[in-house]
């Protein structure tokens, strides 16, 4: 008996001493390389993989490419992790892949892209903003500022955020929108851009939809074609804040990326440790930011926080 208990307050000892198991999360996102806005993603991650003390893998293609994508999350839900943090931009190229880690019982959280088909698909929730709406508030916003004729820019068609970004963006405007198609390639937007603005002289409102790759070069067409033309952008970077405090962009809309990433590592530690998890999904934008607010998160833009 004596030897029993002697060994039952040594496990006892050894079970308090030791940490617990940390757990294992894997974050999968489209995002291209050359998307600065998707660093501002992963430093999030990396912060709430430092304060939980969570093992997170974090792996997006070189490119917007889906299939790589399906692939990527295949190998992730075969290591078996405690959580699956992905954006989900294309349904009908990752279901399958979603399915199977549903079905094999790892709990998926959504961010950025998809909230509502991943909810179908059975993700437990979703942390982003409704870009449908978010579109129509810019929309608004430029109509009001007298906009007739506008461009939407965007550099991922098939993503179903940005792709309803430009459907919500014309919902609100009520003029005329063009969707214009171009790559990630800041280069070949500006190029596009002035082409399109070259060819007709009535468009008076450019909507990017992403700060750093279709923004920045929208801003530099706009000034180099002359004319008074209205640029906004979904998302922030320091150099189109910039253009904003100097009067030659109107606003960009923030969606806290930093947050998207942050805010799912955490709340996915929480749920493999304790089994929480909120009961709906985290609205985490949009804020519009004009120039009375631009120069305040210009220096956090350029920390890759917003």
């Amino acid at each position: 008996m004596k030897t029993f208990l002697k060994g039952a307050i040594a496990a006892a000892a050894m079970a308090i001493a030791m940490p617990a198991m940390a757990q294992d999360i894997s974050v999968v996102v489209h995002g291209q390389a050359n998307d600065a806005f998707w660093s501002v993603v992963k430093a999030g991650v990396d912060q709430a993989a430092a304060d939980t003390g969570a093992n997170v893998s974090y792996n997006s293609p070189e490119t917007f490419d889906m299939v790589l994508m399906s692939q990527m999350i295949d190998a992730a839900v075969n290591e078996e992790p405690d959580g699956l943090i992905i954006s989900f931009p294309d349904p009908d190229a990752l279901g399958p892949s979603v399915e199977r880690a549903i079905a094999a019982g790892i709990p998926v959280v959504t961010i950025n892209a998809g909230g509502a088909q991943g909810k179908e698909l059975g993700a437990a929730m979703h942390v982003g903003q409704d870009e449908y709406d978010a579109g129509v508030a810019a929309g608004k916003a430029l109509a009001e500022m007298g906009g007739k004729n506008a461009l939407c820019v965007n550099q991922e068609v098939g993503n179903i955020s940005l792709d309803q970004r430009c459907a919500g963006f014309e919902e609100g405007f009520g003029g005329t929108v063009t969707i214009l198609p171009t790559t990630n390639d800041p280069a070949e937007i500006e190029s596009k851009v002035a082409a399109a603005l070259a060819s007709d002289e009535s468009v008076d409102t450019v909507m990017a939809l992403g700060a750093s790759t279709a923004g920045e070069p929208s801003v530099a067409a706009a000034k180099a074609s002359g004319r008074d033309v209205n640029v906004a952008t979904f998302d922030l970077s320091a150099g189109f804040l910039q253009s904003v405090v100097d009067g030659d962009a109107a606003f960009a809309l923030d969606q806290q990326q930093y947050l998207q990433g942050y805010l799912a590592v955490s709340i996915m530690a929480l749920q493999a440790k304790y089994g929480l998890m909120p009961g709906g999904d985290v609205a985490s934008g949009p804020n519009l930011i004009t120039a009375e607010k631009a120069a305040q998160v210009i220096d956090l833009s350029a920390q890759g926080i917003r």
